[in-house]
Order: C-alpha cells, then sequence, then structure tokens
C-alpha cells in the first residue's frame, strides 16, 4: 500500500511528500481541465464567428459607435475578473461569471485575429497546443520527481509587469522590428513559465473549493501564448508577402 498500489486501486502520490489523498487531487485536476475544455471549445466557436462574419470587425473598427463599443469590450473582461475573484467560490453564480468572462475574452481574441488570413491562426493554435500539452506534462513529470516551481511566482510576475510596461511606451513611441520581435519572445517565455507555475500549482497549492480561479489562471496562460505567437507568426507570414513582392 505504501506509495500506492494500483492493484487495489489506490492511486500513487502526484509528487513526493504527497500528504493529501491523491485520488481527490486527481478529482479536482480532472475537474478543472473539464472546465478549462469547455472555455477553449467556447473561445474557438466564438472566434469562429467574429472571424468568418466580417461586418462585426468592420462595424466595431470603422464607425465611431462601434469603437466605443470595441473600448468596452476591452475593459469588460477586467470588470468581470473583479467579480469572478469575489465570487469564486459561489455556486452556481462563480459558474455564471466565468462564461461571461470567457466570452468577452474570447471576442476580444477574435476580433485581433479578424483580419488574418485563417493560415496565421491555425499555425498559432497548433503550436500553442502543442506547447501547452508538452510544458503540461512536463510540469506532472517533474513534480513527480520532486521539483518545485513556486519560485517561478515573483519572477514571473515582474517579468510580466516590465513587460506591460513595455508595451505601454511601445504605443506610445513606436519601436523597430527586431525589438518587437525580442519582446514577443520573452512574451512567449512568459507566457510558457506561467503554465509550468500554474500548473505546479494546480497539482500541489490550489484549494478544492478554488476550481473557478484556478481555471481562469490556466486559461489566461494559454490565451496569451497564443496571442504571443499569433503575433509572430503575423509577423513572419507579412515579412515573407513583403519579400515576394519584391521579387
Amino acid at each position: 500500500m505504501k506509495g500506492g498500489d494500483v492493484e487495489v486501486g489506490v492511486a500513487p502520490p502526484l509528487y513526493p511528500g504527497m500528504m493529501e489523498n491523491p485520488e481527490l487531487r486527481w478529482a479536482f485536476i480532472k475537474k478543472i481541465y473539464s472546465i478549462l475544455t469547455v472555455q477553449i471549445l467556447l473561445t474557438v466557436a466564438v472566434c469562429a464567428v467574429v472571424v468568418a462574419v466580417h461586418p462585426i470587425a468592420d462595424f466595431l473598427f470603422t464607425t465611431s459607435p462601434g469603437l466605443a463599443i470595441y473600448i468596452v469590450c476591452l475593459v469588460l473582461p477586467f470588470i468581470i475578473s473583479i467579480l469572478l475573484y469575489t465570487y469564486r467560490q459561489k455556486h452556481p453564480f462563480n459558474f455564471v461569471l466565468l462564461g461571461f468572462y470567457t466570452v468577452s475574452i474570447s471576442f476580444v481574441v477574435g476580433l485581433t485575429c479578424a483580419f488574418t488570413s485563417g493560415r496565421a491562426i491555425l499555425q498559432a493554435a497548433s503550436v500553442t497546443a502543442l506547447l501547452v500539452v508538452g510544458l503540461t506534462l512536463y510540469t506532472f513529470w517533474a513534480a513527480k520527481r520532486g521539483r518545485d516551481f513556486k519560485i517561478l511566482g515573483p519572477f514571473l510576475f515582474c517579468s510580466l509587469v516590465a513587460l506591460i510596461g513595455f508595451c505601454v511606451i511601445r504605443f506610445l513611441f513606436p519601436f523597430g522590428k527586431i525589438t518587437n520581435t525580442i519582446f514577443g519572445c520573452i512574451g512567449t517565455i512568459i507566457s510558457s513559465g506561467y503554465i509550468i507555475y500554474d500548473t505546479d500549482n494546480l497539482i500541489k497549492r490550489y484549494d478544492y473549493d478554488n476550481y473557478i480561479w484556478a481555471s481562469v489562471n490556466i486559461y489566461l496562460d494559454i490565451i496569451n501564448l497564443f496571442l504571443s505567437f499569433f503575433s509572430q507568426v503575423l509577423k513572419l507570414l507579412l515579412s515573407l508577402k513583403a519579400r515576394a513582392s519584391q521579387a
């Protein structure tokens, strides 16, 4: 029975020195990824509608009322996230807020992809999916061998704040292509680090009642990683297109 006996139905521990019941933690993890799967599918559906129905993006980006609505769409996820954090343990209101939050984020992502080719979107989505699966499996493998990624938390937070500051400066004073590419790669690394960090928290530290907030954190990590890849793929395709036109 020590260390978990699969033959008698006792799940093995997820990491050395695990004091809680592994079966309860596995049930919690499965619940998180079930919620996350629904969020991803909802995001794909909303993005597909926004990208396919061009009048939506045309109205939002070319008319004054549309621009006002677009600004509201950008602010809305932050407002809902505050409510979601406040009522994250109040069932079923937390699921209702999570649905609105996912749709609001998905709508903004769809607008980001609205005027680009399906090829760029598919490439970014494919690379994101492969990296998310790889990083998740690596984190479970590393946790099983006693590695702890809690130390990444402060470093990732400081890096994220610095990256946000860069984005503000870039908006006011545009930089060159090389600088933008470098910081785009840094954004990808930060998002990848957060996937490892939040997955490690999912394995070891999240309370069972915090399933909504755990889902939100990993969902945002995936969205940020996709947007980082998407911007890099889009730049590459535009560069290749420019060279082809000059040839």
